[in-house]
């Protein structure tokens, strides 16, 4: 297979039969050796990463499948830590989507002088850019408009999906006892008529979720939620 891309925490292969395949890493993004899902490098390594967050990423778009949520997801190789996709063009070069329920990371750091830590965010949701060298910058919907990386039609219809998306995987966590703090999402377009499509994945590896006021690691929410 043919390697399109190669990113921090998967690499993407050109399956030859008109869909991709995502290859999973145990990588993880993170500095100075800690995990942080907002992070712009893949700062550690943890053994069995890749398939947990595959195994996350299957039970939560199966879910979404089921709810009538549009996605690349077409199915998913624990064993070989790969999930087969529709392709999807990006919106430019990459924008991610964060919901946040609670006032934490990148958030509280740059609104720490009105926020507390922790406090109740009702959905609230922010665009960035994919942009290491300038640390993921926020933009808005004029932003993403004028630089013709997503038109205002568009960006709706994305604010829409993801505070559904986000509500239901918010309420499968909450069933457990978890409480999603905050969750970072991706979306492209796929087919002739560029239906706006949810990609790329959901695990522990892009959302902080807390289970009676403790942080739960990325490997031990894998266990939590797939325990049964």
């Amino acid at each position: 297979m043919k390697l399109i891309y190669r990113g921090k925490t998967k690499d993407v292969y050109d399956s030859e039969n008109g869909n991709y395949l995502l290859k999973f890493k145990d990588d993880v993004t993170g500095e100075d050796g800690k995990f942080d899902p907002g992070a712009n490098v893949a700062g550690l390594t943890i053994e069995g990463m890749g398939k947990s967050g595959l195994r996350l990423t299957k039970y939560f778009f199966e879910i979404l499948e089921d709810r009538g949520i549009p996605t690349h997801y077409v199915n998913a190789d624990i064993e070989e830590a790969t999930m087969t996709v529709k392709p999807a063009t990006m919106f430019g070069k990459g924008v991610e989507v964060i919901c946040r329920y609670r006032a934490v990371g990148s958030f509280l750091r740059r609104y720490g002088m009105y926020a507390e830590e922790g406090q109740e965010l009702d959905s609230f949701v922010e665009f960035t850019l994919k942009d290491d060298e300038r640390n993921d910058p926020p933009i808005s919907i004029d932003g993403l408009h004028m630089l013709g990386i997503l038109t205002r039609e568009e960006y709706k219809i994305i604010e829409d999906l993801t505070k559904k998306i986000c509500n239901i995987i918010k309420e499968e966590l909450a069933e457990k006892g978890i409480e999603l703090y905050d969750i970072k999402l991706e979306f492209g377009r796929i087919g002739e008529k560029g239906e706006i499509v949810l990609i790329d994945e959901i695990s522990g590896g892009n959302m902080r979720v807390y289970k009676d006021g403790k942080y739960i690691e990325p490997l031990q929410l894998e266990k939590l939620i797939l325990a049964d």
